[in-house]
């Protein structure tokens, strides 16, 4: 990309930059589900095999987890190494909003549930850039799990030198119990492509051809590694008749970094702003803000088709709406969700929600 992008910086976006990671920072009040210290199988090299769940590898050593593999049996290696572990997810974790916590991984890594990549946090080589440093908290997709049995978790890493490895934390797949639920969601399989035509905010507009995504997810995850600037969201639903008639809010969760939000072809919401020039100005946590914007009573047709389009610009790294909640909640249901929210992100919200409408 030819864009030059002006960014104030601020510490939180310079962390949030710089850590280079897929996940969204840990999320609050998390319970424990799963605790996935400490044998895991483990093989180095490299092969997109591994990846798979039918792969067989029960020929591989077993290592502890979190340790740096040099302390396990394997001295002075530096490269890229697999670990595999089966997980029994139940019925019981439908619904729930899960997270995987790998904490601290020397240098890069890759993660796949079920063979199906899901997060990642650094660059692999050729273009390698080290994540040593940042905590993995992943948010698990519901649509890559199977409920009810045994499911495959592998993780590729990469160390560049010194000590590699899953190295420290409290390994597991935790539920993040207080995170707002929409009365109705709109997480799933929706519409996408990269570019940027105003015409794809129509309701008319033909999608049929555009690539299925899943969201909340990273479109890196989905065959666009390193991928910088437009992509547009599309999906459509109808409205539950509960929902019919009230005072809504539409949650897009957290969007990597700038958004434009279109429902039935009228905007209706932005976080950040984006030009028709080839300069965006990204003030740098913007990728931490949730979005929840107010649904104007007549937009949504009553019991028909509802069209939502969202335009994305990513300045750099990741992109794209990686983190829920997404869905439509009664706007009572959401005060009350935000007059329990800590003071000091009550505060963050307002200054974040004023600064971004009074432009």
């Amino acid at each position: 990309m030819n864009s030059r992008i002006h960014r104030t910086i601020l510490l939180t976006g310079v962390l949030g930059v710089l850590g280079l990671a897929t996940g969204a920072g840990q999320p609050e009040n998390q319970q424990l589900l799963l605790d996935l210290c400490c044998q895991w199988r483990f093989e180095i090299g490299d092969d997109p095999r591994w990846a798979k769940p039918e792969f067989d590898d029960s020929q591989w050593e077993t290592i502890r987890v979190p340790a740096y593999w040099e302390d396990e049996g394997f001295p002075g290696y530096d490269g890229p190494a697999w670990y595999r572990i089966k997980v029994f997810v139940p019925e019981a974790w439908k619904g729930k909003n899960l997270f995987l916590d790998l904490g601290l991984i020397d240098d890069v890594d890759q993660v796949f549930l079920n063979g199906r990549f899901i997060a990642f946090s650094g660059i692999f080589p050729p273009n390698y850039a080290t994540a040593y440093d940042t905590p993995r908290y992943y948010s698990i997709p519901q649509s890559a799990l199977q409920f009810g049995q045994e499911n495959t978790l592998a993780v590729r890493v990469y160390d560049q030198q010194l000590g590699g490895g899953i190295v420290r934390g409290r390994i597991g797949i935790y539920e993040a119990a207080d995170e707002f639920q929409p009365d109705f969601s709109i997480a799933g399989l929706w519409k996408f492509s990269t570019g940027d035509d105003p015409s794809w905010s129509r309701p008319e507009f033909d999608d049929r051809k555009w690539q299925n995504i899943y969201v909340p997810a990273f479109w890196e995850t989905y065959g666009m590694p390193e991928y910088d600037g437009f992509g547009w969201y599309r999906t459509k639903f109808i409205l539950p008749a509960n929902l019919v008639g009230a005072r809504l809010i539409l949650l897009l969760g957290k969007i990597d970094d700038l958004d434009e939000t279109y429902l039935n072809g009228r905007r209706i919401g932005r976080t950040g702003t984006i030009t028709s020039n080839d300069e965006q100005y990204i003030r740098g946590d913007e990728y931490n803000t949730l979005r929840a914007y107010t649904i104007p009573n007549e937009i949504l047709g009553s019991g028909g088709e509802n069209t939502l389009a969202v335009r994305v610009y990513d300045g750099r790294l990741h992109g794209g709406i990686y983190r829920g909640p997404l869905g439509i909640a009664t706007r009572e249901r959401f005060r009350e969700w935000q007059r329990h929210l800590p003071d000091e992100k009550k505060g963050n919200w307002l200054q974040k929600t004023l600064e971004y409408f009074l432009k």
